[in-house]
């Protein structure tokens, strides 16, 4: 089976290659923006240099592939809708049998959150496509999370717009781990919930913090003004700006407050629990 991977760049991408370059059925392409120097791979992997942006470039990365796993493309929305665009179109072209695609617990065109409203309109043109395709709808990054939790460390206080929303975080591990089982199997021409084992509000996720850094850590809920000017005094791009603040909107409507065993049928096994990356941490 050869199977490609978009993104593979990235530590999601890279991961799933790892992941599937362990397997003695399995050739892997790794397409990537750009040329990746030799040791970022392993040796048997393939490196196609396809940008989402190149539409010729993607085909031929997708030529004689099986199955694709497709990593999102990042940046502002209009953009990345313009990338999954061409990937999806030249998935069609090149009659790749069936597509792992990513996408997010919150994947709804009602949505507050820029990207829940990109993950729906992906699924869409995929299932439009006719391509055979399995999604993984995955929770929010422990990994992406702690860039936050790491602030708070060293502040104490954990100071975001969320009220009292709950959010079941999954480790980047576990979601890898998923793509990478989906894109060896049958397609299931549904999604899958790529969840933590459990939902916590910003008071607990703090709590753990604490606990496990033994360092005061405390939720301060804060208005979402107040977060838009105290983050854009950092100087933080106004993009990410906005789809950070859009991102607590949804937290705050409990759109990440869901816990599946997904995960779990997928790979036989459970999923890695915050208090452990965070002690991974250190």
């Amino acid at each position: 089976m050869r199977i490609a991977v978009t993104g593979a760049a990235g530590s999601l991408g890279r991961r799933v290659v790892q992941l599937l370059a362990d397997r003695a059925d399995v050739d892997v392409v790794a397409m990537t923006r750009r040329k990746l120097p030799a040791e970022a791979v392993p040796p048997q992997v393939e490196v196609a240099v396809a940008d989402y942006a190149d539409p010729p470039a993607l085909r031929a990365a997708l030529k004689g592939v099986d199955t694709l796993v497709f990593v999102s493309s990042d940046g502002p929305d209009a953009r990345v809708l313009l990338h999954h665009r061409n990937v999806v179109a030249a998935v069609a072209a090149e009659r790749v049998g069936h597509v792992a695609a990513l996408s997010s617990v919150d994947a709804d065109m009602a949505s507050p959150f820029c990207y829940a409203v990109v993950n729906r309109l992906t699924e869409d043109l995929l299932l439009a496509s006719g391509v055979p395709c399995s999604f993984a709808r995955a929770s929010l990054y422990i990994e992406f999370f702690q860039a936050w939790l790491t602030e708070a460390r060293a502040t104490g206080q954990l100071r975001l717009p969320a009220a009292d929303g709950r959010i079941s975080l999954v480790a980047r591990e576990d979601v890898a781990r998923a793509l990478a089982a989906l894109a060896v199997g049958e397609p299931t021409g549904r999604h899958h919930d790529i969840t933590g084992a459990e939902s916590v509000d910003l008071a607990g996720i703090a709590s753990i913090a604490a606990e496990v850094w033994e360092t005061p850590v405390a939720y301060v809920d804060i208005p979402a003004d107040t977060y838009c000017a105290e983050t854009a005094a950092t100087g933080l791009d106004p993009w990410w700006l906005y789809a950070f603040s859009s991102m607590f909107a949804s937290v705050r409507e409990q759109r990440w407050d869901r816990v599946r065993n997904d995960y779990t049928q997928l790979t036989s096994r459970s999923p890695i629990a915050l208090r452990d990356v965070l002690s991974a941490y250190g």
